[in-house]
């Protein structure tokens, strides 16, 4: 077990420290709002005057991305469903509505490849550090599992991540049924357990199945987006081990 200090926060007895990926490890900015414009534009090619309200949906403006917006917290099957409503209003079958919107979402990601983003600086380290004080070390991201195995596989991160675990189908965040389960396959206790993450949702989730604690980063600087953090941090390496 060891003692995690973030600035005037302590926290005792941690056994394992989960990470969300987006925004947290992975600076996916880009990525995003290239995804969301693209999706969007295929989907007003098939339905015309839906691409600004999607947008928006998404949040999207003009060039910047709302860390808090749909595209960026929820999950695949959530973005689906969300896109699919705007596309429903024009009176399209609702099945219909899902089965454009997954393929506009789907032929995007194509579009625009599969390399991941850039980690943010000093992301590894961090890692490798907590790693080798003995911390188990776990991904729990609102991405599908396929990209959280394929962040960690493009990053070199195996050495260090013991749990790679995203949302497929079932509850997405903030239900801490996530936490839990993530809990559960490393070995751990909740109570034993922080979260690290740049959302609301994470912070939920995190507070609701009784972790350990809530470590909230926002690389931009706003708060907001992580309200109900224990801690606030601009940088991962503002999480020290004081004792291992």
């Amino acid at each position: 077990m060891a003692t995690i200090k973030c600035k005037n926060m302590t926290f005792a007895n941690i056994q394992a420290i989960l990470f969300d990926k987006n925004g947290t490890l992975e600076d996916s900015e880009a990525y995003l709002r290239s995804l969301a414009q693209k999706a969007a534009r295929m989907i007003d090619a098939q339905i015309p005057g839906t691409s600004e309200p999607l947008l928006m949906a998404f949040g999207i403006n003009g060039s910047s991305l709302d860390p808090a917006g749909l595209i960026a917290v929820a999950s695949r099957r959530e973005t689906e469903v969300a896109a699919a409503a705007y596309i429903a209003e024009t009176g399209k079958s609702w099945f219909e509505s899902l089965k454009i919107a997954r393929q506009a979402l789907d032929e995007a990601e194509k579009y625009i490849g599969e390399t991941s983003s850039p980690l943010f600086v000093g992301s590894l380290e961090v890692l490798k550090c907590l790693s080798e004080t003995g911390l188990k070390l776990g991904i729990l991201s609102a991405a599908t599992t396929a990209e959280v195995n394929a962040f960690v596989k493009h990053h070199q991160l195996s050495d260090y991540i013991q749990l790679e675990m995203g949302v497929d189908e079932g509850p997405g965040k903030p239900d801490p049924i996530l936490f839990l389960q993530a809990c559960q396959a490393l070995g751990v206790e909740p109570s034993a357990t922080l979260m690290v993450g740049d959302a609301v949702g994470d912070m939920q989730m995190a507070h609701n199945a009784k972790a350990a604690g809530c470590i909230g980063i926002t690389w931009i600087g706003k708060s907001e987006n992580v309200q109900g953090a224990d801690v606030v941090i601009s940088k991962l390496d503002e999480i020290q081990v004081v004792e291992a």
